[in-house]
């Protein structure tokens, strides 16, 4: 009975292993950026040696590339598909952008990674499977990916204004209001311009 179940234990004991590296990997990205912490400090948190984090995930680059794969999959923001995109896409970005809202994790660890040349390139990539390309395949007609990427360029502007900066204008504005703004900026980049 033994020999049957150690093997089962040592596979879930190393997937768990491997996903606390992991979830410790998001948190310290996200906290600190992709330079402002090391495989050490993570593997402090994770409470494993930084030598399992080398043989799980190879080097910190890789561990951040999938720290970061991780965290831009879910739709944090764009909720909205066909016809609905635009509107429901402002009201989820209006009520995740809120004073009092829960923070937004991809986007702290954007905000503070960026300056890393590497690590940028490998956001870049993260963004373009992710959001850009969901968001152009809700699109139709031409320029179709620069459209999503302006589009993501807005929910990131107001983001880091409501947020990060807290300007008054954006802060106070009433939801419903700061909504119908939001919307009608995401329905014109949700329709090509007329060439």
């Amino acid at each position: 009975m033994t020999d049957e179940t150690a093997p089962d234990r040592r596979r879930r004991d190393a997937a768990g292993t491997r996903q606390a590296i992991l979830d410790a990997a998001v948190a310290a990205f996200t906290r600190h950026g992709y330079d402002g912490v090391g495989v050490r400090d993570i593997a402090r948190d994770a409470g494993v040696t930084a030598m399992l984090i080398n043989r799980y995930f190879g080097s910190k680059e890789q561990l951040f590339a999938e720290a970061v794969d991780v965290s831009f999959a879910p739709r944090t923001v764009i909720t909205g598909t066909g016809p609905e995109l635009a509107e429901q896409t402002a009201r989820t970005l209006v009520s995740r952008t809120a004073p009092d809202a829960e923070e937004l994790g991809p986007f702290l660890l954007m905000l503070r990674s960026a300056a890393s040349p590497r690590a940028a390139e490998i956001m870049r990539d993260a963004i373009g499977r992710h959001a850009a390309r969901h968001l152009s395949e809700e699109l139709s007609g031409p320029d179709a990916e620069a459209r999503a990427e302006l589009m993501l360029a807005v929910q990131a502007g107001v983001w880091l204004m409501r947020r990060v900066l807290g300007t008054t204008a954006l802060v106070k504005a009433h939801p419903e209001d700061l909504t119908r703004y939001a919307a009608a900026l995401l329905r014109v980049l949700d329709t090509p311009a007329d060439g």
